[in-house]
């Protein structure tokens, strides 16, 4: 019966556990890295080892950083004001890439979900407590936070919760604009989405 090298069987295994990586991929990748030169092992092998080895998260946001404190946090022309909470880094980068916001983020690094056992407490809503209250105190007040958690049910549930424990300090707490997409039919769309779109609606 023929198989693979022990080896190569070895790499398709770890790299089926990258998320959205099947079984196919997985050798099609394989094969690539085997007949690939030297030169991308080793920039491959290198940049996997600094990413590792050189990647912090902010002390101020939760987000990725190369130092204590990331670009965003850093930045002096950013809204010190504005706080908009998000789920993973990742939203970050989504937020950035429309250049709508100029304010400052907080990284939760997930999302309430009691069936997986996910509580409060292994996301990052104490520290963002802790964040407000060290602003107030250093008399950098926070005007608005924004919960730009997903449209999941996770994700309302985890902004519901938020919204809740950051009422005794009394902010403007808002929540991103739900609506229809762009060349969305309403035939199509979830009762969910069309019933925030209609709340939501604006002037023409």
């Amino acid at each position: 019966m023929f198989s693979l090298p022990k080896s190569i069987e070895t790499l398709i295994a770890e790299l089926q556990r990258l998320p959205g990586v099947g079984p196919k991929t997985a050798s099609r990748l394989a094969f690539y890295l085997l007949r690939s030169g030297q030169n991308l092992h080793e920039s491959l092998g290198n940049a996997l080892i600094n990413m590792k080895n050189g990647v912090n998260y902010c002390q101020e946001c939760f987000g990725l950083t190369e130092n204590n404190v990331c670009l965003i946090c850093s930045d002096n022309l950013r809204q010190k004001n504005l706080l908009c909470v998000v789920e993973e880094v990742l939203d970050v980068v989504a937020i950035e890439e429309t250049h709508a916001f100029k304010g400052l983020y907080h990284v939760l690094h997930g999302f309430l979900s009691p069936l997986d056992g996910i509580g409060p407490s292994d996301l990052k809503i104490n520290e963002l407590k802790e964040r407000i209250m060290k602003k107030n105190a250093d008399g950098e007040n926070i005007s608005e936070i924004i919960l730009a958690t997903n449209a999941s049910v996770e994700g309302e549930a985890t902004a519901n919760f938020i919204s809740q424990i950051l009422k005794p300090f009394n902010l403007k707490t808002t929540r991103l604009a739900r609506g229809i997409p762009t060349g969305g039919n309403l035939e199509y769309i979830d009762k969910l989405t069309l019933q925030r779109a209609m709340e939501g609606r604006g002037e023409f």
